[in-house]
């Protein structure tokens, strides 16, 4: 992937290679890489096949057949768990974890090597930290047995500290080719150091309460993150600072906290949806749909940038997981984009916008959430959050529009109608599978985190009776490519789940809800400092989490101010995806450029004036009840 192309070592290759002799410490890392690939990478495309079957075989069987089978969802999340901690793995051998390179790539090459091994180095702390803990959390799941399947809860549990350890042994494997051993042994010095002086100030930290907040998850995570260490690291070495040095709190605890944030079943959207979007690239479905759009509107200025909009509005809400979203558009479009001319920058940041504001568009887990914890009426905010989401799309066309209006389209002619009929025939099982996914949620046919599962099973088919020619050999790579993304994905959420539980226990939430109540200017204050508010949560939270732990505290509030509740929950969602997308904090715009292959500093510029007309546009919203209001009964 290109999201660490700076850092990137070509395995077979390492850096210290020289002609003659192969050394015999090359010779050693080579046979680890080898013994990676069968003993980590195999087992974890395996994982996603196993998956795909569990899941499909439970739609089978209690739709088609009318006999549920029990266990399907435990199985599912038992494997998760274990995909999860295994993905993330393989995501630290082949350099795949997000992180933020603006600073670090803009150093001389003897500077940026001490920074990369420093990051490797901030990472194995961090592992070798965790790593304890993990092993008391899967020892002490054992006291508890599965429902259906009557299995010990060690079996699942025992994934983290596995993952763990292999995630160790990757790291010292890429520090070991990535760095000679007096750069590597200086970074590992400095790592230890920092970690020593932050020990040795702990008597300091207890006299600073809530100051520590900011230390830790401010001032920690801003550092770890423009040195360059893996964002997903950067989190965890925040809020295992925090826990160690200034609480009580068993460690334990975070682990039990990344456990819950990796498993929660409806992310198993997240890998099945990447490695749906893999899939249907691989088999020309994707070539095939973009062909025929291309032909119907890549002849205007911006034409498949506003397919890229339609996209993501048409499958949004499907996966319950913006990450699944992007997956499912990103592999059919960004190649020929990229062919016609498109930046690499610019797709990431349409990319993380047009997934800020698909939000509110149903069916949307997070509307249900809303629901389920304030007891509004998903019904009606399912009625309420289309004409917002529809909004935030004109808005970013015509930032579309004005980009690319004076795009040079020598060579894009219209290519006639009857070559536009003959490329939609040919399309036209691409074009069905967004209608057949929603279809499928929508009918009751599947839930959201099975649904991808029927698109995977309709494009195999596709490929083997319909559309032949498929390279079938790019199957094994395409899955332990959906593996290793999906956990640097998952790892994300994981520690930044942890550190959302330590900001909810240091009181935070309950400080900030009294605040608020007092605020001036009636319900228009309120709405500007919860914008304010929801940007920055966003930013560290996913839009579940900050909405079970501030949805009950903030709504009534809302209410109080003489806020419309469903309004207020698009200005809250909205505003939360401008949060989760906005570089440099924001998670989602991480798991963008993830997903579209790109390093994250090139679209740093280009997503500025998408974000700017999102956030407009939720200020016309705000200021404007009736767009979310309007068609409620």
């Amino acid at each position: 992937m290109g999201t660490h192309a700076d850092v990137r070592v070509d395995a077979s290759k390492p850096a210290h290679a020289a002609t003659g002799p192969v050394p015999r410490r090359s010779a050693t890392l080579a046979l680890a890489d080898g013994a990676w690939r069968w003993l980590v990478e195999y087992p974890a495309a395996l994982l996603v096949v196993a998956e795909v079957v569990i899941l499909f075989t439970g739609i089978v069987a209690r739709y088609a057949l009318h006999m549920p089978i029990t266990w399907t969802d435990e199985a599912s999340s038992i494997l998760f768990l274990w995909l999860s901690a295994l993905g993330a793995a393989v995501a630290v051998h082949r350099g795949e974890h997000m992180r933020m390179t603006a600073l670090v790539s803009k150093c001389g090459p003897q500077t940026r090597a001490y920074l990369d091994a420093v990051a490797a180095g901030a990472a194995l702390l961090f592992l070798v930290l965790v790593l304890l803990p993990a092993i008391h959390f899967a020892g002490k799941q054992g006291a508890f047995t599965t429902p259906a399947l009557e299995l010990s809860g060690s079996w699942r549990a025992a994934a983290l500290p596995v993952g763990v350890a292999l995630m160790f042994a990757a790291s010292a494997l890429r520090l070991a080719h990535a760095a000679n051993r007096r750069v590597a042994l200086a970074a590992l010095a400095t790592v230890a150091l920092i970690a020593l002086a932050f020990r040795t100030g702990q008597p300091l930290f207890a006299d600073l309460g809530k100051l520590n907040l900011l230390i830790f998850f401010l001032g920690v995570v801003v550092l770890t993150v423009f040195a360059g260490v893996p964002i997903a690291f950067a989190f965890g070495l925040a809020t295992f600072g925090y826990l160690a040095l200034t609480t009580r709190v068993p460690l334990v605890t975070m682990v039990g906290r990344m456990d819950e944030g990796m498993s929660h079943l409806v992310l198993l959207a997240v890998p099945l949806f990447i490695f749906l979007g893999l899939l249907i690239e691989m088999t020309g479905m994707a070539r095939r749909m973009v062909g025929f759009l291309a032909n119907l509107i890549g002849h205007k200025r911006g034409g498949l940038a506003y397919v890229l909009i339609g996209a993501m509005y048409l499958v949004s809400g499907i996966s319950g997981a913006k990450a699944a979203d992007m997956a499912a558009v990103a592999p059919a479009l960004f190649p020929e984009m990229k062919k016609r001319g498109a930046k690499e920058g610019d797709l990431v940041a349409l990319l993380a916008a047009t997934a800020a504001q698909t939000e509110t568009i149903p069916p949307s887990i997070v509307l249900i959430t809303i629901g389920s914890v304030t007891g509004v009426s998903i019904a009606a905010l399912f009625t309420g959050g289309l004409l917002p989401g529809a909004l935030l799309a004109v808005a970013l066309c015509l930032v579309v529009w004005r980009r690319y209006r004076k795009e040079d389209l020598a060579g894009a002619a219209w290519p006639g109608g009857p070559a536009v009929l003959r490329s939609l025939q040919a399309a036209l099982p691409a074009l069905v599978l967004p209608f057949l996914i929603r279809f499928a949620v929508v009918d009751g046919v599947a839930t959201a985190t099975e649904v991808s599962t029927i698109g995977i099973v309709y494009a195999l088919l596709i490929a083997l009776l319909v559309q032949r020619g498929c390279d079938w050999s790019r199957l094994v790579p395409i899955l332990v490519e959906t593996a290793a993304l999906s956990g640097a994905i998952l790892l994300i959420i994981g520690t930044a789940t942890a550190m959302a539980w330590c900001l909810t226990r240091s009181g935070f939430s309950t400080d900030l809800a009294a605040l608020m109540t007092g605020l001036p200017g009636g319900k228009l204050g309120f709405l500007a400092v919860s914008i304010a508010l929801f940007v920055v949560l966003g930013s560290v939270l996913e839009g579940v989490p900050a909405i079970v732990l501030f949805g009950p505290l903030l709504f009534p509030i809302a209410q109080q101010a003489g806020v419309n509740e469903v309004h207020y929950a698009m200005v809250v969602i909205l505003s939360m995806g401008i949060g989760l997308f906005a570089p440099p904090f924001g998670v989602g715009y991480y798991v963008a450029s993830a997903i579209g292959r790109a390093s994250p500093d090139a679209g740093m510029r280009a997503i500025a004036g998408y974000m700017l007309a999102l956030f407009i546009g939720v200020l016309v919203i705000a200021a404007v009840p009736w767009i979310s209001t309007g068609f409620l009964q």
